[in-house]
C-alpha cells in the first residue's frame, strides 16, 4: 500500500497539471472541452478510486501467483521480451473485461462512472470505479500464467498499462496516420465514449486496437458523425459516489418491483440496459433518444461559489496527498479512518456542487467527523510532528468550510433571482 501511495503521490500532480493544461489549451485555441464543474467531479472521482486502491479495498478470487504456480508450463526470465509478453497479455485481458463491462447489466455498474461525463477530456479518464470489490481480472491472465511470466513482472506492468490509457482522452488530437492501425488513439477512444448509434459498444481496446479488429468491434471515427458523449440514461449529478452505485440501485429496484420471478434473477445477466417489461411500463426512466437534441447537465453557479469549489478541490488534494505520502507512518487501522473521511469529504463536496438545498448537512457531518478525529488522536494523523500546531489550522478549516456551505445553501443555491456564471 505504501509503495503504491508513493507512486500516486508522483502521478497525481502530473495528471492534474495535464488536465489544467488541456483546459488552458482549449481556451487559448477557442475550442474548450473542459467545463470546470465536470472536471472537478472527474478529479473527485479519481480521488475516491485512488483511495480505495491504496487502502486495498478489493481482492481477487485467486491471485496471479496462485495461478502461476499451478498452470505454468515453462518459466521465463524477467527480460524485455517477458515484459512485452506481460503487457500484451494484460492488454488482451483488459479488452475482455472491458467488453464484459459493456455487455452485461451487472458488470456495467463497474464501468458506468467512466462514461458518465458528457464531455470528453483528460479529466474524464480519472473517472474510475469504487464499486468493484471482487476482481475477476486475474483469471483472464491465463496466457501469461501458462508462459510462466513472473508475478513481479505483472505487478510492474499493471500500473504502467493503466497510466498509458490516460493520454488519449482528448479532443485536441486528430487522427494519427499509421498509428491508427496499431494502438488505441484519441480518435478510436472518442468513438468508444460516444452514444451515437454508429459508435455504441465499439473500440474496447485499451492499448492495442488490434483486438477490436480481430473480434469485429472496431469502428472508425466518421467525419460526418460528430461524437456525442455520455450515457443514454444521464446521471444528472456531480457526485461520483452516487454515480458509482446508480445502476446497481436501479437493478435492485427493478428486481424487487417485477412480478416475474424469472426476471428477478435474469435481470443481472441480461444485456446492459435491459429491464423487465412490467417494470418498464410502470416505472419509466428517461433515456436520450436523439443524441443531437438533449440538455447536458450544466447547473449555473455564482462566481464566488465557483471560487469556493476550486478552494475545496485544492483542500481535498492536500488531504489526499498527505495520506498517500504518509501511509506507513499513519498505520493501521488509522488509514481506514482517514480513507472513510476522504469519501465523506467527496460526498459532501459534490452534494454542494449539485446545489442540493440540504448539502450543508453533509458538510456539517464532515466537519464533525474531522473535529472528532482531531480530538480523539490529539492531532491530524501525526501532522504536528512535521508542522507544529497545524492541526489547529485543520480544525479551523473544518469550521470555516461548514460555515461557508451553510451560507451558500441559504443565500445562493436554488435561488433563481441570483446572477449566475456558467460552470
Amino acid at each position: 500500500m505504501a509503495q503504491y501511495g508513493q507512486i500516486l503521490l508522483i502521478a497525481m500532480p502530473v495528471f492534474l497539471l495535464l488536465v489544467l493544461f488541456e483546459k488552458w489549451y482549449g481556451w487559448r485555441k477557442g475550442f474548450e472541452t473542459v467545463r470546470s464543474m465536470d472536471m472537478i467531479s472527474s478529479l473527485a472521482s479519481g480521488v475516491t478510486n485512488a483511495t480505495k486502491d491504496v487502502l486495498g479495498l478489493s481482492f481477487a478470487i485467486i491471485s496471479y501467483q496462485w495461478l502461476l504456480e499451478r498452470i505454468a508450463v515453462t518459466t521465463v526470465q524477467s527480460t524485455f521480451i517477458t515484459y512485452l509478453i506481460a503487457f500484451i497479455a494484460l492488454d488482451f485481458a483488459g479488452y475482455l473485461v472491458h467488453a464484459l463491462n459493456h455487455k452485461v447489466n451487472f458488470f456495467w455498474n463497474a464501468h458506468i462512472v467512466h462514461h458518465s461525463s458528457e464531455e470528453y477530456n483528460l479529466a474524464c479518464a480519472l473517472r474510475q470505479s469504487v464499486s468493484v470489490f471482487v476482481k475477476l481480472f486475474v483469471i483472464l491472465l491465463l496466457p501469461a500464467a501458462l508462459l510462466g511470466v513472473p508475478a513481479i513482472v505483472i505487478a510492474v506492468v499493471a500500473p504502467l498499462h493503466l497510466f498509458a490509457q490516460f493520454w488519449y482522452h482528448t479532443r485536441h488530437i486528430g487522427k494519427m496516420g499509421w498509428l491508427e492501425k496499431i494502438i488505441v488513439t484519441p480518435s478510436h477512444h472518442r468513438v468508444h465514449h460516444a452514444i451515437n448509434a454508429e459508435y455504441m459498444d465499439k473500440n474496447y481496446g485499451q492499448i492495442f486496437i488490434i483486438w477490436d479488429k480481430i473480434f469485429g468491434t472496431f469502428q472508425e471515427e466518421l467525419a460526418n458523425v460528430p461524437a456525442v458523449y455520455g450515457i443514454t440514461r444521464p446521471v444528472r449529478t456531480w457526485n461520483p459516489i452516487k454515480i458509482n452505485f446508480q445502476h446497481l440501485w436501479l437493478l435492485m429496484q427493478d428486481a424487487r418491483r417485477t412480478s416475474e420471478w424469472k426476471d428477478k434473477f435474469r435481470i443481472w445477466f441480461m444485456p446492459t440496459g435491459w429491464r423487465p417489461a412490467d417494470v418498464t411500463k410502470k416505472y419509466p426512466i428517461f433515456k436520450i433518444e436523439d443524441v443531437y437534441d438533449f440538455e447536458k447537465y450544466n447547473p449555473l453557479y455564482s462566481k464566488p461559489f465557483l471560487i469556493w469549489t476550486w478552494i475545496q478541490l485544492g483542500m481535498l488534494l492536500l488531504f489526499v496527498g498527505y495520506l498517500f505520502g504518509n501511509i506507513a507512518s499513519i498505520g493501521m487501522p488509522q488509514i481506514f479512518v482517514y480513507g472513510g473521511f476522504l469519501f465523506l469529504f467527496v460526498y459532501a463536496f459534490t452534494e454542494l456542487m449539485d446545489g442540493h438545498k440540504y448539502a450543508f448537512a453533509w458538510e456539517a457531518i464532515k466537519a464533525m467527523a474531522g473535529v472528532t478525529i482531531l480530538l480523539y488522536y490529539g492531532d491530524w494523523f501525526g501532522l504536528d510532528k512535521s508542522f507544529s500546531g497545524f492541526s489547529y489550522v485543520v480544525m479551523a478549516y473544518f469550521l470555516i468550510s461548514m460555515g461557508v456551505a451553510i451560507w451558500f445553501s441559504i443565500h445562493q443555491l436554488g435561488d433563481p433571482k441570483k446572477e449566475y456564471a456558467m460552470s
